[in-house]
């Protein structure tokens, strides 16, 4: 299998204080923005940050990424990507919806962090279909449609080091399957659910190509 699972030793221990005033502060952000906008954004539930800190923390102090290179695919508020860049990755996001980009960026400038962010879709471009069969005709909230946003990021898939997702319950084979035909062998996947937490893979071979 390409994909091979590692397993993340995450101790418990308090925020760092930078990291508690920037997630009290993006929280705050995301209560407003949900209460103010009368449409609500399709596929945008937050994660647990305390939880994804402390994960993406374990990954960086283990060295288990082959670099510091991040994406947060569906970034949103862009909270993942920022949190990332605090622990000193170089972060970028990608995000559908416009307005969550432009929140995103703004809250970024006011924290002085250095995050790229793009409004576009987190599929390479070819990987449509592959989306599509992936899904096999049950509905979802993601587009297939590729677009321009890697290429307004200057980078592809396979530039990245670490991928993280929040996939909704019946995603998670579509992320992988992206992460398996398009990022590079030694590259890491990160991924929170409710239930199980953070869990990180390793892609270890090139997969044989999914995409017809």
């Amino acid at each position: 299998m390409p994909l091979v699972e590692v397993p993340l030793h995450i101790p418990e221990r308090a925020l760092p204080k930078f990291v508690a005033e920037f997630l009290e502060e993006a929280t705050s952000r995301i209560r407003d923005f949900v209460e103010v906008r009368q449409i609500r954004v399709n596929g945008f539930v937050p994660s647990d940050f305390d939880v994804v800190f402390a994960g993406l923390e374990a990954v960086a102090e283990n060295d288990i990424a082959p670099g510091d290179v991040f994406l947060e695919w569906g970034s949103g508020f862009g909270v993942v990507a920022m949190l990332a860049s605090l622990l000193e990755f170089q972060a970028y996001g990608i995000e559908i919806d416009q307005e969550l980009t432009a929140c995103a960026r703004m809250l970024a400038d006011d924290f002085e962090l250095p995050v790229d962010f793009v409004a576009g879709s987190f599929i390479p471009s070819g990987g449509e279909a592959l989306v599509e069969r992936l899904f096999s005709g049950s509905e979802s909230w993601l587009t297939t449609i590729a677009d321009t946003a890697y290429d307004e990021l200057g980078l592809g898939l396979s530039d990245f080091d670490v991928v993280y997702a929040f996939p909704w319950p019946g995603e998670q084979q579509v992320v992988s399957g992206l992460f398996e035909e398009y990022a590079a062998v030694g590259a890491v996947l990160v991924t929170f659910d409710q239930l199980e937490g953070v869990r990180c893979w390793r892609k270890t071979a090139q997969a044989r190509s999914q995409v017809r």
